[in-house]
């Protein structure tokens, strides 16, 4: 059965990867800044770090712009518990939001209705690869005087008014490396920032409060003389894990092509095939990075057995968070109602043969 999800590997990088393990040098240097200089360029934008996994990406990002406990934050129940679990862990309060059922992304009216003298920011996830409406978004989190940040847990690679998400004017923009994502660094993130500020503040918070270009004296003996002001974490990422995203990333625009083709070829397949379901819609101006290909259908359970017979391992995929004790508010949302009872992805990733 073809699966929704695979690890992509380039070939030939067996002889890299052995080099770095015996070059004794396996924490954050070389291939870790190189990763960066590839962000950079992909993203077109100059403020990016590499972390060692989307949650240390989550943590940076929120700490640079001061989301503490007790603080709410807007988001939508329809995504993947490493979104929502390091903001409890922080102390965070979750505050559920609606989302568009066509779209499967943050409703902007119902995010504007949750807003309260406690709300610090938005964290506006791209559900599975899905980009939002960020434009609406972030006017409103503008008029309000709080933070959005882009969840790209899912998304490398959409684009957004012909800008790549990470690069599309909001505050932050946190995404994943792990095993299933593109690029894979087995485990990796990377946060981005709007701000050049937030930037150079967060690479100290990334960096376990330390600012390196005064932390060590003439002798490379820690200096007696600096003081760690700065609360931060152990976010950098190994040079290993950097080596084998910093590979994949002249990967991405071929691999990204297949995956547009393999969502042309669903769509004809249904309908063709008169199957009872349609592509979600796609927010105006944007490009899904098409990870998954999203469908409607008022025949859920039917479908996914119907590909999985036919060779294609369809699923729901995430549960609406908001059903779970642990966030507390299992307050009913009728678009997530609606679009979980009728979404199904099906495999469209560059191992996919349709």
């Amino acid at each position: 059965m073809i699966p929704l999800f695979k690890p992509y590997m380039p070939q030939n990088i067996v002889t890299g990867v052995e080099e770095i393990l015996y070059s004794g040098q396996l924490a954050y240097g070389k291939w870790g800044r190189k990763l960066e200089e590839e962000l950079i360029k992909y993203l077109g934008n100059a403020n990016v770090l590499a972390t060692n996994s989307h949650s240390a990406a989550l943590h940076v990002a929120f700490s640079t712009l001061g989301v503490v406990a007790g603080d709410e934050v807007i988001m939508s129940p329809m995504c993947c518990l490493q979104s929502t679990q390091p903001l409890v862990a922080r102390g965070a309060k979750i505050v559920w939001a609606d989302i568009d059922p066509a779209t499967g992304t943050l409703d902007p009216d119902s995010v504007k209705s949750k807003i309260t003298q406690k709300t610090k920011a938005i964290f506006h996830n791209q559900h599975m690869g899905f980009v939002g409406y960020i434009e609406e978004i972030n006017a409103i989190a503008k008029n309000a005087g709080i933070y959005t940040i882009d969840d790209c847990v899912d998304g490398m690679g959409g684009i957004y008014k012909g800008k790549k998400v990470g690069n599309v004017g909001s505050d932050a923009t946190v995404i994943s490396f792990h095993a299933v994502r593109l690029p894979n660094a087995i485990e990796g993130g990377a946060v981005s920032f709007n701000n050049s500020g937030h930037f150079q503040n967060a690479k100290i918070i990334r960096d376990q409060g330390i600012d390196r270009s005064q932390f060590r004296d003439t002798r490379g003996e820690i200096s007696e003389d600096y003081d760690v002001i700065t609360a931060g974490y152990p976010a950098l990422p190994n040079d290993l894990s950097s080596y084998l995203a910093f590979k994949q990333m002249k990967d991405l625009d071929k691999l990204f092509e297949i995956q547009h083709n393999n969502v042309k070829k669903w769509k004809q397949f249904i309908e063709t095939e008169n199957i009872p379901a349609r592509q979600i819609d796609i927010v105006p101006e944007s490009q899904p990075n098409n990870w998954v290909f999203g469908m409607l259908t008022d025949k859920k359970n039917e479908m996914i057995d119907y590909f999985r017979a036919i060779g294609y391992y369809a699923s729901g995929v995430h549960l609406n968070n908001n059903r779970y004790s642990l966030f507390g508010d299992k307050t009913k949302l009728k678009g997530v109602d609606e679009f979980y009872s009728r979404f199904v992805a099906l495999p469209s990733g560059w191992w996919c043969t349709l």
